[in-house]
């Protein structure tokens, strides 16, 4: 069973037409959330070398590109969240983008500098159990993002149920 549509003559079929659809408005949202996510989660996790945070395991090899495409994401989903033109949002909620950022921190955090891991697992545990998964954390945020990403847009002309 499909949900019934607004208006049938304005469905969008790809999410390209989706997003040639899109005021500048959500464009600048979109960027600032790419921008801050990014901040948010590198300078903690010590991607961004600054003195306020240390790292003791050194970042992988695809922390940094997986940072960039959850971030990017990020962006992509707050800009779902701002109006075009009309006042109701009839897009689907879902918890999917709130779950990949938080998942991301996880992903690319050093395995033995994130506190909720440390008393979980102690350092040997960390560093045994949840190191190797991190690779994983970081394609189920990407995985998560992109499909909050894909829903909101892709259903956002729909008629709420």
């Amino acid at each position: 069973m499909t949900t019934p549509l607004a208006n049938p003559t304005t469905q969008r079929s790809t999410l390209l037409a989706a997003l040639r659809q899109w005021p500048s408005r959500r464009w600048i949202a979109v960027t600032v959330g790419m921008v801050m996510t990014f901040l948010i989660v590198a300078i903690p996790t010590d991607l961004i070398d600054t003195p306020l945070f240390s790292r003791e395991v050194p970042p992988t090899w695809w922390s940094v590109p997986a940072l960039i495409i959850s971030s990017a994401l990020s962006g992509l989903v707050l800009g779902t969240y701002i109006a075009q033109d009309r006042v109701e949002d009839s897009a689907p909620r879902t918890r999917s983008g709130i779950a990949g950022a938080i998942v991301t921190f996880f992903a690319v955090g050093c395995p033995v500098c994130n506190k909720i891991v440390l008393l979980a697992l102690g350092t040997s545990g960390a560093m045994q159990y949840f190191e190797p998964i991190q690779p994983f954390l970081a394609a189920l945020a990407i995985g998560l993002l992109a499909w909050a990403f894909y829903r909101r847009t892709m259903y956002e002309d729909r008629c709420p149920v």
